[in-house]
């Protein structure tokens, strides 16, 4: 075993941890939002159901009124490029004026994760199964 299975083995073995991280939020009732239909076809593929919501539906401004009326738990899930990293922080800008503090953690954990080897949350799926099968010969 080289040191890169090892690294392999670790950061699947995180991945999964933050993924059930998310699905447990989601279940809870936790609103994520994310850039693109993509995007939620990835996290839908990879076993999170909930409400998820499109930052690209509607103005910023009216999505983050919409966030805070709710009064659930939101958690930003941009991509991790500079568009991505703008939207996540005018949302988060916008959610304190309202007193809402949203989860920005899951998004900068997998962005650590994923090494450079993805920018965008619709690659999520197809990066986590490459490294179940690169770790367990499976998908």
């Amino acid at each position: 075993m080289t040191p890169r299975d090892i690294e392999d083995i670790e950061r699947l073995e995180q991945l999964e941890n933050v993924i059930a991280k998310l699905k447990e939020l989601a279940l809870e009732g936790a609103i994520i939002v994310v850039e693109g239909r993509k995007d939620v076809e990835s996290l839908r593929y990879l076993g999170i159901n909930g409400q998820i919501l499109l930052a690209s539906q509607q103005p910023l401004l009216d999505l983050t009124e919409s966030l805070a009326r709710s009064g659930k738990k939101i958690v930003l899930l941009t991509d991790w490029d500079n568009k991505g990293y703008l939207i996540a922080k005018k949302l988060e800008k916008h959610l304190l004026v309202h007193g809402m503090i949203p989860d920005t953690r899951i998004r900068s954990k997998l962005r650590s994760l994923s090494k450079k080897s993805i920018k965008d949350i619709e690659s999520l799926n197809n990066y986590v199964n490459k490294l179940r099968y690169e770790v367990h010969g499976l998908i």
